[in-house]
């Protein structure tokens, strides 16, 4: 997962709307997001090394990761970061309490950024200098820096996230297809960023300036699919649109209530 735009306890009616972008090795095989047999988590599944990259319960909670892009690290971890996600929506743990535990052994895991909440706190933590903090309401965008860099892509999406997206989001009547196709037009911008505006992550800069658009296109490496994620009053709103192959263009919708169990 390369680029992620969310507002938190920002909309009336919703409080999370996430869009976001997943970026991988064409050839890696993925689950698209399904109900998990015999659990509450709803999420796409990298069938490689297990997890996934999104995901979210029917008891409100939700995660999404990307990874800390330095390619000077040349360390190998045995443990997948996509399981992050799964310990967390899998246990009862309040997000900021999981995050104060995980920063104990967050050195198993190559660099990630991951936001995690459930429907009253939303936390963000990384192990590459961020320690876990409580996110306070308002517009979060992120790739694959910490949360604190400024970075010309995050900047873009933003920037019309905030000025396109949310305002019609909170117009009245606003048809549905009318949103998805703005969400979809943000997320597959491939606006490139000048030269001299590129982050320095020890990748060659024509690598580097393929990376720096909102949707990603090469022959080995791209964007393999786009999501839309609403948390309401009553449930979870997800589409997920695939990016690649043969299913190209295809949107898959799930829609949930939540569950009877009391959010933590």
């Amino acid at each position: 997962m390369c680029i992620v735009a969310l507002a938190w306890q920002v909309l009336d009616g919703l409080p999370l709307c996430l869009i976001s972008n997943r970026d991988e090795f064409y050839h890696r095989p993925s689950a698209q997001i399904d109900f998990w047999p015999n659990s509450q988590i709803i999420a796409g599944q990298d069938l490689q090394s297990g997890g996934t990259w999104l995901g979210v319960t029917k008891t409100g909670r939700w995660a999404i990761i990307t990874n800390y892009r330095d390619a000077r690290e040349q360390q190998q971890y045995a443990t997948s970061r996509g399981h992050l996600l799964q310990q967390f929506l899998e246990s009862d743990q309040l997000p900021l309490r999981f995050a104060q535990q995980l920063e104990q052994h967050q050195c198993d895991y190559a660099g990630f950024n991951l936001f995690i909440g459930d429907r009253r706190q939303a936390v963000y933590i990384s192990n590459r200098g961020e320690p876990p903090q409580v996110l306070a309401a308002g517009v979060y965008t992120l790739s694959n820096g910490i949360l604190s860099d400024d970075w010309v892509k995050t900047r873009h999406l933003r920037k019309r996230f905030t000025q396109e997206f949310l305002p019609l989001l909170q117009l009245e009547h606003t048809p549905e297809a009318t949103i998805q196709q703005l969400a979809w037009d943000l997320l597959q911008d491939q606006r490139k960023v000048e030269i001299d505006q590129l982050p320095q992550t020890g990748i060659d800069t024509a690598f580097e300036l393929l990376l720096s658009s909102t949707f990603i296109q090469s022959p080995n490496y791209g964007t393999r699919c786009s999501n839309l994620l609403r948390m309401s009053q009553e449930g979870w709103s997800w589409l997920e649109k695939t990016q690649y192959g043969a299913a190209q263009g295809e949107i898959r919708t799930i829609n949930t209530i939540w569950s009877e169990k009391k959010p933590t």
